[in-house]
This record gives structure tokens, C-alpha cells and sequence, in this order.
């Protein structure tokens, strides 16, 4: 048989990491299947290989075609941005196997409830009802936009695992704790698939980006917020210069509006040391990415997330530190340098870029380690063949084999992990909401996009509109 899937995933334009995943991983999935594509409603797709080699069709239609038995499968694809609303509107109608980025999904929830159900107290009433009176607090704090850490421990994923049929996870931690909600429900471990990128000469990045070529270099990427442990990564950068190596740090990405990053670095005294690019064209991102001696991707509190960027950069061959929390804890420790969320933190970061800088081989040889993990674990063709034996077994079909000798495109070249740019500035409306301004600061706080946080000013407007 030849299955026919209804696959319904944001892609771009939509302002989600997951388009991008989606966009890599189709011209391989469709080897083995007959695929329609859904996506949001009035979207319309930028890729001209996904409208070239499939039928793309709005979400709302879904429902009708999938009573008629038009699919042998429906796949899902669950996120914290606002570019699921629709997916997940018809998810709860039409079970289809979910496929579960993030674990944690309170973010998207309240979002929902704001903008698509348009009643607050529906939230806060699911908080209490879930998790009691601490989880009631937990909502009274959101709803007056002051998102924190404590978010994280309500994942707010019941309804949405109660909707599935089975769940795919990157993760063996993310299917663990779906199992502690449900743990009847079909899981399916599939790896997260990405191109394998160029390897780009370091002294050429650096030429072109004007750094020295002698210069010790340390780098994050992506949304610059306390999440993604700035500051314990800046107090390290500084212990290393006080123990005399001249080295500097580069935070690619956008800065969140909620984070204090100039006041972290000036009392730090590290103004000279620090570089802050603000959003970068993804020639010139790639380029610090090869520039980069040691790259930085930790972050605390996680969403239960496999991060596409972490494996972007191993990908690239570069030696990267880690923390040690959640999935990550799932890559092996010769593939990267794992920092323990602690009071340990600085220490072991200092430690970890003190012996990488001072012996280049070790930091080739666990770059090169990285490269062959990701080419041998995290391949676009596994990620299809996990993925299509997950669904014959949920949907008992026949043994899946190869429709199609080759992907219908080269997803090529990649997709690097491109940050957000800052969202222009706004004409100001008449009198604007004190709650609306402080919703799109903790917005971004939490380590949403800047499209995302876009999204979330609108649950602050909705919240104005009922106090």
C-alpha cells in the first residue's frame, strides 16, 4: 500500500523553528508516503517546493477530508508558538498522532486561551482544576504578565496528550514523562533529523568578520535571556581574563526587551570583552559559528525541547558546552562538555573553556566527535524511516519501503538557526495598556521568539479587556 498522510505542521513564513524542521524533514518522509500538507489558515507556503510536490491545503479543510477517509494517517506537530492555534483547534476533534517538541506547552495555552477562546478565566480555571492551589497562583502571576520560571512546572499538556493517538518525541526524556500522564499511550522515539552543514575554515569566518585570528573566542546563539545562563556564562568569560586569557564572548542573537544584558555586562567591567550582534543574515551567523573556539548552548529551565540549534552546531564541528539537564543529558559526554545547574555552574564552565582554548586538538577532536554524532545519529533519512515505522505500527500497516529512490529535493543548504530579528517599531496606540507593555517584556523573558512574543502581547490586550 502506499500510506496517505495528512501531514499539518507550521512552515514558513511561519514564525517557528518548527517550519523549518518540517521543510527539511518532508522531501524524505514523502519517500515512503503520499503526502498532503496543512498548514494555518490563509498561510501561504514561501518554500516553492512544498506547493511543487504536494498538496497543500488550509487546516479548517481537514476535518471534512479525514471523515471521508481520505488519509490512512494524520500526523500533528505541537509547539509553544502561536503558529499551532489552528492545528491544535483541529487536533481535538480529529486524533492524529502527535508529535511533541516541546513537552511543556503552558505558554501556548495561555496564549490560546486568550486570542482564540478568547476567555482568560478558562486558563485559570484549568490551572486550579489540574494542579491546585499552586497552580492557581502560578496563573494569577501569568495573567498579570509576570511570566517566571515557576510556568515550566505546569506543562499544561493533558488535553493534548487526551487528544493524540500516540506521541513522537526527539527524546527518550520528553517520551518518559508523556508516559508518567499516560502511560497507555503509543510512544515513538524519533530522532531529530538535520542537514549536515559545510565545514567553514575558521581564519576565513574570522577575515571576513574582522576578529582577530589570535583571539580566544567564546559564543552563544540565538535569543539572548536569562534562560540561556547569560550571566553564568559572562562571570566565567571574566574569571578567564583575570587568570590572564584575553578571551572575548560574542551573544548572537536579539536581545529580550525583559533582560537586563547591558547592566550584567557593565558590572562585570567586561564593555571590552563582550560583543552583542543584535539579529545576523544567516551568512554572517554561519561565519560565527566558524569563527567560534568554544560555543555556549546552555539553558535552564528547558520545555523539554531537543534543540535543532544545539545540533546544528555539533553539526558544524565545533566543541560545545552543554548543561546537563533534560534531553540534553541524553548526548554522550565524548560529544559534548556537560555544565551542571548549580553552584557549580561558572566553575565548571571556566574549567570546560580554560582546557579547550589551551589544547586545540581537544577541541578539534570533540568538534570532529560532534560532526560523526550528528551525521551517524541525527541523519534526515533516519528521522523519515523512525517516523514512517512509528506510524505503520500505530496505523497496522504493512512494512514501510521506499516509494521513491531519492528525497523529492536537497533541503541543502542548510537551514542554519537564524535568530529572530527585533520586530519594527510600532506607532504607539492612544493610551496603551500598561499590562499589554509588560506582557510583551515577560513574553520575551520566558525565551519565546520575537514573533512569539509579538503573539503574546495580544494575551495582555485580552486580559486589559476584562480588568
Amino acid at each position: 500500500m502506499t500510506p496517505r498522510i495528512a501531514y499539518c505542521s507550521p512552515v514558513n513564513p511561519a514564525p517557528s523553528g518548527i517550519s523549518d524542521y518540517s521543510e527539511e524533514l518532508l522531501p524524505y518522509l514523502a519517500q515512503y508516503a503520499e503526502i498532503t500538507l496543512f498548514v494555518e489558515d490563509g498561510l501561504r507556503p514561501t518554500n516553492p517546493q512544498l506547493e511543487r510536490h504536494f498538496t497543500v491545503l488550509p487546516i479548517r479543510k481537514l476535518e471534512r477530508l479525514a471523515r471521508r477517509g481520505v488519509f490512512d494517517a494524520i500526523v500533528y506537530h505541537m509547539g509553544n508558538s502561536p503558529a499551532h492555534a489552528g492545528i491544535w483547534r483541529v487536533a481535538q476533534r480529529v486524533p492524529g498522532v502527535m508529535v511533541m517538541h516541546d513537552f511543556v506547552l503552558h505558554h501556548f495555552m495561555v496564549w490560546y486561551a486568550a486570542n482564540v477562546q478568547r476567555d482568560i478565566k478558562r486558563y485559570v480555571a484549568m490551572m486550579r482544576a489540574r494542579y491546585g492551589a499552586e497552580g492557581e497562583n502560578v496563573a494569577q502571576l501569568m495573567i498579570r504578565s509576570r511570566f517566571s520560571e515557576a510556568a515550566f512546572s505546569f506543562p499544561c499538556n493533558e488535553d493534548v496528550l487526551a487528544a493524540a493517538k500516540a506521541v513522537i518525541g526527539h527524546s527518550r526524556y520528553l517520551l518518559e514523562q508523556v508516559a508518567a500522564i499516560r502511560p497507555d499511550l503509543p510512544r515513538g522515539l524519533v530522532p531529530m533529523g538535520v542537514p549536515l552543514p559545510p565545514v567553514i575554515d575558521r581564519n576565513e569566518a574570522r577575515r571576513r568578520l574582522g576578529i582577530p585570528l589570535e583571539r580566544p573566542l567564546l559564543a552563544t546563539f540565538g535569543n539572548i535571556n536569562a534562560w540561556k545562563r547569560i550571566e553564568p556564562t559572562l562571570r566565567a568569560l571574566s574569571a578567564l581574563r583575570r587568570e590572564g586569557i584575553d578571551a572575548h564572548c560574542v551573544l548572537v542573537g536579539s536581545v529580550s526587551p525583559n533582560y537586563a544584558l547591558k547592566s550584567v555586562i557593565e558590572r562585570l567591567g567586561l564593555q571590552a570583552a563582550v560583543t552583542v550582534t543584535g539579529y545576523v543574515e544567516r551568512s554572517r551567523f554561519e561565519d560565527y559559528v566558524a569563527a567560534t573556539d568554544v560555543c555556549l548552548n546552555l539553558r535552564y529551565p528547558t520545555a523539554g525541547e531537543t534543540s535543532a540549534s544545539l545540533l546544528r552546531l555539533l553539526g558544524a564541528g565545533k566543541p560545545t558546552l552543554v548543561s546537563a539537564v533534560d534531553a540534553f543529558c541524553e548526548l554522550p559526554p565524548d560529544v559534548v562538555a556537560q555544565v551542571d545547574v548549580d553552584e557549580c555552574e561558572t566553575d565548571m564552565i571556566v574549567a570546560y573553556c580554560r582546557r579547550l582554548l589551551a589544547d586545540p586538538a581537544l577541541a578539534a577532536a570533540l568538534g570532529a566527535r560532534a560532526r560523526a554524532y550528528v551525521a551517524t545519529n541525527h541523519t534526515l533519512p533516519g528521522a523519515a524511516r523512525a517516523m514512517i515505522g512509528f506510524l505503520a505500527e500505530v496505523y497496522g500497516w504493512p512494512a514501510p519501503r521506499l516509494l521513491r529512490a531519492e528525497p523529492l529535493w536537497d533541503p541543502a543548504p542548510p537551514l542554519a538557526p537564524v535568530t529572530s530579528p527585533a520586530s519594527p517599531a510600532q506607532p504607539a496606540a492612544a493610551s496603551p495598556s500598561l499590562l499589554v507593555q509588560a506582557a510583551a517584556r515577560a513574553a520575551a523573558e520566558i525565551g519565546l521568539t520575537e514573533d512569539d512574543t509579538a503573539a503574546l502581547r495580544s494575551v495582555a490586550a485580552r486580559i486589559d479587556e476584562l480588568t
